[in-house]
């Protein structure tokens, strides 16, 4: 709730906390674990008027010094695109949608006014909540195997099952 406060405090465009901020909330409380330290908060935003790297950057430095406690990662989804050679994104959403696995591409936004979550999940919540684990054919298989034996998600979640 704390992330979540600092996110709705910054006010950008179309934010959302996202990826393994959220996946990995839900595997905890599936295995019965209490939440593992985070290795970053991805907060992403959509703002296509400024694809600069210093702005996410600023962002960044702001949230750091409002909880220099909290691991931030700021990406404007607006110019993932560049780095990951897609043609342009329209949305966070969309920008999801190429995300390696299906699982991370989960995001929450908070209202400012009356402080209402909404989630937004390109591929739905079962798989999430199924404890699967799913290539997203958009991506190389090699980059999802990659990650899956980075971030040994197997080992951490034993349920945890390919999809």
């Amino acid at each position: 709730m704390e992330a979540i406060e600092f996110a709705i405090k910054l006010n950008l465009p179309q934010w959302l906390l996202a990826a393994g901020f959220v996946r990995d909330l839900v595997w905890d409380r599936l295995h019965g674990a209490s939440s593992h330290l985070l290795n970053d908060i991805d907060l992403i935003y959509f703002d296509a008027d400024d694809l600069s790297e210093s702005r996410e950057k600023a962002y960044e430095k702001q949230l750091e010094s409002w909880a220099p406690h909290l691991p931030w990662s700021v990406k404007n989804q607006a110019r993932m695109h560049i780095r990951n050679c897609d043609a342009p994104y329209t949305s966070c959403e969309h920008a999801m949608s190429f995300w390696p696995e299906c699982e991370t591409a989960i995001g929450i936004h908070v209202s400012r006014q009356d402080h209402r979550f909404d989630f937004v999940a390109p591929f739905g919540f079962e798989s999430l909540f199924d404890l699967k684990l799913t290539h997203n054919p958009k991506r190389e298989l090699s980059l999802f195997n990659a990650r899956k034996d980075q971030k040994a998600w197997l080992t951490r979640y034993p349920k945890l099952q390919l999809a």
